[in-house]
């Protein structure tokens, strides 16, 4: 990037220093003071914000065990139901006391198994795996969702120090350059309007100052909060990164989008988990058994075995199973619908983003090559024919805040492209912004 603040501030600075050696030699209070240094702490890099909040953040942590919770409910839906143990007696009213004599009395032991009828186990358990599968996809959307976060609100972060540090660099110098126009108006070389709108520029200038300082410290409980720290936990400067490059076409963002997208899998594995649900509404055409053994204790009689064996019947099949299979089958429509809209918000958000990063692309490129570079040589030329008079103090400070503001747009629109690929990546399941 051909931005030369340094340049920049120095050559105005010594244009201006020159421009008003004179009144500054007989006014000794409008020299300018140097700035106390400022304290240095750690930067930030942004692969360590990701990592915390995977670790950290309470929606993945959240999304995470319900999967675990899903996993553990496949054995149980795969598990027969728990056998029924009976004990009783009859005869006298103590605890397994029978009457002597008596061949109706007896005390005895009970068992009994439902059995449902073949394949319906396995379809329970193949619903329930998939119904896990869909949970999974969404603690992988959460997942995707937050690093996405951390990643925009890391590039706003950056935005905004940038900001904050070229404004005050600014600000610094034109406290200077309003010193020098008020002491040449007092020795008579100047106009009051310099003066005045030196002043008014200051004061406009840290207004903004004072508004991105009140950004950049949103966006730090931004990040924050993301990383499950206190709102008002210090951070360091951002680490510098890499631009990043997005080289594939619209088209195969398209295609990573259709196979990687966490809506579009988390739909499939609810179509897949109805078309269980109705075949297995089909089967409860079909009866379930139950198997039962008993043993009985008489009294002067010899024991007694049976065995029974049960079977229910599906007469009431036009209210229950056949509304079942109709309600099982309207819900696999559903889903795969839903299927359907997801993949056109999906197209719709994926083209969205890919535009808006090839947008600021552009820009971003626009004020690195050409309207920085030329508002930079703008300034220096102004303020070279400032120093012989032939250019006004009023046209060097316009050239000067435009400058500022070029170089300001430019780091807006390198933060929005960033951010724009951040906001890809959980579209398209692949990462961009490195």
């Amino acid at each position: 990037m051909r931005i030369r603040n340094a340049g920049i501030f120095l050559g105005a600075a010594a244009v201006a220093l020159m421009a008003g050696a004179t009144a500054v030699a007989g006014n000794p209070s409008a020299a300018p003071q140097a700035a106390p240094p400022t304290a240095q702490t750690d930067t930030v890099a942004l692969d360590d914000l990701v990592r915390e909040a995977e670790a950290k953040n309470p929606a993945v942590q959240s999304a995470s065990r319900r999967v675990q919770a899903m996993r553990h409910r496949i054995p149980q839906a795969k598990s027969l139901a728990d056998p029924k143990l009976t004990v009783g007696w009859m005869g006298n009213a103590a605890p397994f006391d029978v009457q002597e004599r008596d061949p109706s009395s007896y005390r005895g032991i009970s068992a009994m198994q439902e059995l449902p009828f073949p394949g319906k186990l396995k379809l329970r358990g193949q619903i329930a795996d998939r119904e896990a599968e869909a949970v999974w996809w969404e603690y992988e959307a959460a997942r995707r969702g937050v690093i996405a976060e951390v990643k925009a609100a890391f590039y706003e972060y950056f935005f905004y120090q940038k900001a904050i540090e070229l404004t005050q660099k600014d600000r610094d110098l034109l406290q200077k350059l309003a010193k020098i126009a008020q002491a040449r108006y007092e020795v008579g070389k100047g106009q009051q309007q310099d003066v005045l709108r030196a002043q008014v520029e200051l004061s406009t200038l840290l207004q903004k100052l004072t508004v991105l300082e009140q950004q950049s410290k949103t966006a730090q409980v931004r990040l924050n909060t993301l990383l499950l720290r206190d709102p008002e936990a210090p951070l360091g400067p951002p680490a510098s990164f890499v631009q990043g490059k997005l080289e594939q076409s619209l088209d195969s963002l398209f295609q990573l989008a259709r196979a990687n997208d966490t809506g579009l899998q988390r739909e499939q594995r609810l179509i897949e988990r109805n078309q269980y649900a109705v075949s297995l509404a089909r089967k409860d055409y079909y009866p379930d058994f139950g198997v039962g053994y008993m043993y009985q204790q008489r009294p002067f009689m010899p024991d007694m075995h049976g065995v029974t064996v049960t079977v229910n019947l599906p007469i009431f099949y036009k209210s229950k199973q056949r509304e079942a299979v109709r309600e099982k089958t309207e819900d696999l429509a559903a889903a795969r619908l839903g299927q359907q809209d997801r993949q056109t918000t999906l197209l719709f958000q994926v083209k969205e983003q890919y535009l808006a990063a090839k947008a600021s692309e552009e820009l971003a490129k626009l004020y690195s090559d050409a309207v920085v570079p030329q508002a930079s040589l703008a300034l220096e030329s102004s303020m070279a024919a400032y120093q012989v008079g032939t250019v006004d103090f009023l046209t060097m400070l316009s050239n000067f805040i435009t400058v500022l503001d070029y170089e300001i747009g430019y780091y807006r629109e390198l933060a929005n492209y960033q951010i724009a690929l951040a906001r890809l990546e959980p579209l398209v399941g692949a990462e961009l912004t490195k």
